[in-house]
Order: structure tokens, then C-alpha cells, then sequence
């Protein structure tokens, strides 16, 4: 990127997301595999908003070593949907925070 800047030249964007994905899933697949006979499991599952990556599910599908379980790309969703939506009800009922809000890992979603 720097020497692209410092030539004035057009980023590859398309490129360099590509490498950044490619990198990504070689260091997951390649560091689940290793954890997966580490511990001596049978199987290995892929979830959550990461295992809607194509790539990624290639990836593992491609390797033999462990059998590999993904579900169907509509159960392969993340927690931001349901944290808009715990959002969205805090805000209609008046709940504003400001920047100086820290972290609450015990944070109610709901008013029941």
C-alpha cells in the first residue's frame, strides 16, 4: 500500500481484500486443524457469521484430515442483527448512552 502511495498509483483494492481473505483463512483453517489433533477431536464445526464465508467453508470442505460441519448459509448468522434489534427497543423507550459508556458484558438486552 505504501509503495502504491508513495507512486501515486490506484490502490488494488480488489487485490488486497482478496490477499487479507485468503491470509484469514489459511491461519483459521490452518490453526483449527492443528487445535482439532492437539486435543484429539473427531469432528470439527464451523458457526456463526464466520462460517458464511465461502472461502472459508471451501477451505475446510477441501481438507480430509477431520470431518468438518457447516450449516446451511441461513443458519450462519452473527450477533448484530440481534444486538440492532436490543438497540432499537433500548432507544424507543428513551435509553440514550453517551461515548463515555463503558463495557458491560452483563448489559440487559430486553425490559421485562
Amino acid at each position: 500500500v505504501k509503495e502504491f502511495e508513495k507512486e501515486q498509483k490506484a490502490l488494488p483494492v480488489a487485490d488486497i481484500a482478496a490477499s487479507f481473505q485468503a491470509a484469514v483463512v489459511d491461519v483459521l483453517v490452518s490453526k483449527t486443524i492443528k487445535a482439532a489433533r492437539a486435543h484429539q477431536a473427531k469432528s470439527i464445526l464451523v458457526a456463526g457469521g464466520v462460517s458464511a464465508n465461502r472461502a472459508l467453508r471451501e477451505a475446510f470442505l477441501a481438507q480430509t484430515e477431520f470431518p468438518v460441519f457447516i450449516p446451511a448459509f441461513a443458519y450462519c448468522t452473527d450477533n448484530a442483527a440481534m444486538i440492532a434489534a436490543a438497540g432499537y427497543q433500548r432507544f424507543m423507550h428513551g435509553d440514550r448512552a453517551t461515548l463515555e459508556m463503558d463495557v458491560q458484558p452483563n448489559f440487559p438486552l430486553s425490559y421485562v
